[in-house]
């Protein structure tokens, strides 16, 4: 048993000398600056992760571009599935499940400007508009009717 033991050992060490044949298949650096303490492992880990470039000064490159502006409002089926699918497909936080009529019936029944005004302000455990900050009343108005339309 002892002797396996030396012999598997052994191997391993053989393997991992066959595998590593120089130090820079290890690490591209020299052996002082491997360390996290090095001055060079120091230096990448508090090195500026940004600039800011004020306007009417040279920056030296082009602005990075910004988030893609919408060309017009999105569809109920956009804003369904970029936000309230989160919760309306899976029925997180009590949700009614978009495609579950029975569920659906007591809040259709209140009328589409109660439904629509509860998206858009928050009702319960649904906050307003659901999260999604970045749409527009139109845009809520649209994804509500296209979850009652699925859950008809």
């Amino acid at each position: 048993m002892l002797t396996a033991s030396l012999v598997l050992v052994a191997a391993l060490f053989a393997a991992g000398n066959v595998a590593a044949k120089s130090t820079k298949e290890i690490s591209p650096y020299p052996l002082g600056e491997r360390s996290v303490f090095s001055d060079r492992a120091t230096a990448e880990r508090i090195k500026p992760v940004g600039s800011v470039c004020v306007e009417g000064e040279e920056c030296g490159t082009a602005a990075a571009a910004g988030e893609e502006v919408a060309s017009g409002p999105r569809s109920g089926e956009e804003v369904y599935n970029a936000s309230c699918g989160a919760c309306h497909a899976s029925g997180a936080a009590g949700a009614p499940k978009t495609g579950d009529a029975g569920a659906w019936a007591p809040r259709i029944a209140q009328g589409e400007a109660t439904l629509v005004k509860h998206a858009i302000e928050g009702l319960n455990a649904m906050p307003p508009k659901g999260m999604c900050m970045t749409c527009s009343d139109d845009e809520i108005k649209a994804a509500v009717e296209y979850m009652v339309e699925k859950s008809k």
